[in-house]
């Protein structure tokens, strides 16, 4: 029996996703969080095998760094990110913080129920649009940093605001900048933004 966690801050969506595993003879809801705190203790005290992680876990920490957490703990359960968000900097940031699988809110359930056995048995499963928008990362493409930066941008952070938030010179953001303009194209701060979005690399920013 796998055992399967479900972190998401919509109680309805918990609800809904517990209804559709319930229907599955090898894997049960252990237990539910809403935030990153209730999400610690839940493993600590259930410890399940698999975590069903979103993103948007409300005002406090998201999904990435509470899937960071869960997997600094001395016994750390696979986390299988199910969520709405599809941009190149959802995935890096998740993947990065230890996630073992990502998939889409909108995917059927068999390809759910796959996805948990998958993460399960310690492999790395991804929704197709995931993998084929990390193929595409080969070739001429940004880095993780260039991809951390536009989403600051996004917010409207000032060179030295960038500089200062991520501990480099303001010498080091302009050259980051000249990169970024290049590989998109552009030549303004809100044109790269604004190509940014329209590729999916980052999200908007919330107003």
């Amino acid at each position: 029996m796998i055992r399967v966690a479900l972190v998401d801050d919509h109680p309805v969506v918990r609800a809904g996703v517990r209804a559709i595993l319930e229907g599955q003879e090898d894997l049960t809801v252990v237990g539910e969080a809403s935030d990153a705190h209730s999400a610690e203790q839940l493993v600590a005290a259930l410890h399940p095998d698999v975590v069903l992680m979103d993103l948007n876990l409300g005002a406090g920490p998201g999904g990435a760094e509470t899937t960071a957490r869960l997997r600094a703990l001395p016994e750390p359960p696979y986390v299988l990110v199910l969520t709405t968000y599809d941009t190149e900097a959802d995935i890096l940031s998740a993947i990065d913080a230890g996630a073992s699988g990502y998939l889409l809110k909108d995917a059927p359930p068999d390809d759910l129920f796959r996805a948990i056995r998958g993460t399960a048995r310690g492999e790395t499963v991804l929704a197709p649009t995931v993998a084929a928008r990390l193929v595409r990362r080969s070739g001429p493409t940004l880095t993780d940093r260039e991809v951390e930066i536009l989403g600051l941008l996004a917010t409207g952070m000032t060179n030295r605001t960038l500089a200062r938030k991520l501990y480099v010179s303001e010498a080091t953001i302009k050259s980051h900048l000249a990169h970024i303009y290049t590989k998109l194209e552009v030549d303004t701060r809100a044109a790269a933004v604004s190509r940014a979005i329209e590729q999916r690399i980052i999200r908007p920013a919330k107003s």
